[in-house]
């Protein structure tokens, strides 16, 4: 009997000690420590290049297209001739004006004559009142014709020299919308025959929202303001290209439109930037950053570490002792995938970076600092 409870006592003890499990550790959390950094604020605009100026090349005269002087996507010079159009009926028309106005000189020689010889009748009473005054009124009246004709014969002639079409500026030409043989300057047949490009400077044009002019403007009138010299208050304007690339000069702001379009919402922005070697080119999409402020301190975290909830935001904070906190945080502007903190967080607090999902107020974890590589350091 005295065996069998020692037997027992030994089962009870091994049994105890089965069921005891070690305690686990506490799981391991990427953490992200926020500090400060140096930015300027910036925003992003989508806009269209233009060239400084893109002149339309039209055919003022309709007929027939009778040669093409230039390379199609070449350099033209300032009145070099591009095209010409068949000036047959133009001759024929100021030969027909030719022949009036010599007619209308011959009426004139001869109403001239009636008048001198009308004159010194009508003085001695030889010739009736009435006479005299149908020679003045005729001599009058050939004056006047001659003038109209003269007119006619020059209006000819301008007709005559639009049948030779010169280029307005020096700059690139494009493909030229009609061909040799095509009637031309008429609809539906091409009145618009070609564009020339002056591309030494190159003009982007783009949008920006109501607030966003608003903002822009109060920030103009902060630096007026602080009195800051026109040159350095200007904002800077960085050019982006499609493969990510960046154009070589700032640009600057030409003009703001008059009024906020009413179907857009939106008021329209023109920028230039210096273009020597010719590589933006007129029609492209372009990616335009400005600069609204002077570098300021400023605290930055990934977007990725942000919770959303009804349009409030949150982190997750780890204190000293590696226990989670929740945290509201009030949020600035969004540069790429990071996010500027106004409030709510402070300069070397470590929050979780990674497995949002895995934690909640008030547990324990293994913070494990990481870095992060944002895609704003990149560009």
């Amino acid at each position: 009997m005295r065996n069998y409870l020692a037997l027992l006592m030994v089962l009870v003890v091994l049994s105890g000690c089965k069921n005891k499990q070690p305690a686990m550790a506490p799981p391991v959390i990427p953490v992200f420590t926020v500090k400060t950094e140096q930015i300027k604020l910036t925003k992003d605009f989508v806009g269209q290049t233009y060239g400084l100026f893109d002149i339309s090349i039209r055919a003022r005269v309709d007929g027939y297209l009778e040669g093409i002087h230039f390379k199609e996507g070449g350099r033209v010079k300032k009145g070099q001739l591009l095209y010409s159009i068949d000036p047959a009926p133009l001759d024929a028309k100021v030969a027909e004006a030719l022949s009036m106005v010599a007619q209308a000189k011959t009426n004139l020689v001869k109403a001239e004559s009636d008048y001198k010889r009308y004159k010194p009748l009508a003085e001695t009473n030889a010739v009736s009142q009435s006479d005299y005054d149908a020679a003045v009124a005729n001599f009058g009246a050939a004056q006047a014709s001659l003038e109209a004709a003269e007119a006619s014969l020059q209006y000819a002639k301008i007709q005559q020299s639009y049948s030779k079409i010169y280029s307005p500026i020096s700059g690139i030409i494009g493909r030229s919308v009609a061909k040799v043989g095509d009637y031309v300057g008429r609809e539906p047949n091409p009145v618009v025959l070609n564009t020339v490009s002056r591309l030494d400077t190159i003009l982007v044009q783009f949008h920006l929202t109501e607030q966003q002019y608003l903002n822009l403007a109060q920030y103009a009138k902060a630096q007026e303001t602080l009195k800051t010299p026109a040159k350095e208050r200007q904002a800077d304007i960085l050019l982006f290209f499609a493969d990510g690339s960046q154009h070589t000069d700032l640009g600057k702001f030409d003009f703001i439109g008059r009024n906020i379009d009413p179907t857009t919402g939106t008021v329209m922005v023109q920028a230039s930037f210096p273009n020597t070697d010719e590589l933006v080119r007129p029609g492209q999409f372009a990616r335009l950053r400005l600069v609204l402020t002077e570098p300021v301190e400023t605290l930055l975290i990934p977007v990725k570490c942000l919770q959303e909830v009804q349009g409030e935001y949150s982190v997750f904070v780890v204190d000293a002792e590696n226990k989670v906190e929740f945290r509201a945080v009030e949020l600035g502007e969004t540069l790429q995938d990071m996010v500027i903190v106004t409030s709510g967080l402070n300069a070397n607090e470590r929050i979780v970076l990674e497995g949002l999902s895995r934690v909640r107020t008030g547990m324990t974890i293994q913070p494990q600092d990481k870095a992060f590589e944002s895609v704003r350091n990149n560009q």
